[in-house]
């Protein structure tokens, strides 16, 4: 008879759980990619000699798991443009760095209303499995859309705690690679960082975990390569796989 699924070993060392969203719960990434890319591009068209965006490798080395803002602030600063800061009041637009994610999330936002965003099947079922097992988990992310999507895709109830990027913003919480979006939420579970693990995609996202002193560090790689695995290590995690459903156990009785 076979038994139902349960947390590996590894997540039975520590007692709570903190999971980025973009990349670990929900597909969302692409999506992300393809509005910075609209928003890059037609900045990056004024100004000679200027390759497009790559939504693949510009997107994970400077933009995935930060604030629309650091987001937008690295990549540019990645190709040389000295863009004026500007205000968050600036419209959409690509002549200052706030007006380029301003942008940015105009295009996210739109593409919300005609491409619902999907779920990773492994990492629902592992928080099924956690919430069974009465593991305490929150869900932490630099984007303001992260409740929304959460909660379109019925999940929201299982979480104990959920820290998006509008908290992060009324609590002026710096962004990743800092580790107090991460630190919050294990605030919020009321599970110090050192016995609470985390669950991110991200580059910046694995270093904020092991800067903030967190337990364990598990990076995912839904590119399933050495390449992506490797960065993520030095990054900080301390564990690596291709999903996070693979951190559950099946047996037969």
């Amino acid at each position: 008879m076979a038994r139902a699924p349960s947390p590996a070993s590894v997540l039975l060392s520590v007692h709570a759980v903190v999971f980025d969203t973009d990349g670990v719960i929900t597909d969302s990434a692409p999506a992300h990619a393809a509005a910075w890319k609209e928003s890059f591009d037609a900045c990056l068209a004024a100004h000679e000699g200027q390759r497009p965006f790559d939504e693949a490798e510009d997107y994970r080395r400077h933009v995935d798991g930060r604030s629309r803002m650091d987001g937008a602030a690295a990549f540019l600063a990645s190709r040389g443009l000295d863009l004026p800061e500007g205000s968050p009041d600036d419209p959409p637009g690509t002549g200052t760095v706030w007006a380029v994610a301003a942008r940015k999330d105009e295009a996210f936002t739109r593409s919300l209303r005609t491409d619902p965003i999907a779920v990773w099947p492994g990492t629902v079922r592992l928080l099924h499995v956690l919430h069974d097992a009465r593991v305490p988990f929150a869900a932490a992310s630099a984007s303001r859309h992260a409740t929304e999507l959460l909660a379109g895709a019925g999940l929201l109830e299982l979480f104990t705690a959920v820290v998006d990027g509008n908290e992060a913003r009324r609590l002026e919480l710096p962004g990743k690679p800092d580790p107090a979006l991460f630190t919050e939420a294990a605030r919020r579970l009321r599970v110090p960082p050192g016995e609470t693990a985390v669950l991110e995609d991200a580059l910046a996202g694995v270093e904020a975990g092991r800067r903030g002193g967190f337990g364990l560090v598990i990076g995912v790689d839904r590119t399933d390569s050495p390449e992506g695995a490797g960065d993520l290590r030095r990054h900080g995690a301390d564990l690596v796989v291709a999903d996070p459903g693979d951190l559950l156990i099946t047996g037969e009785d």
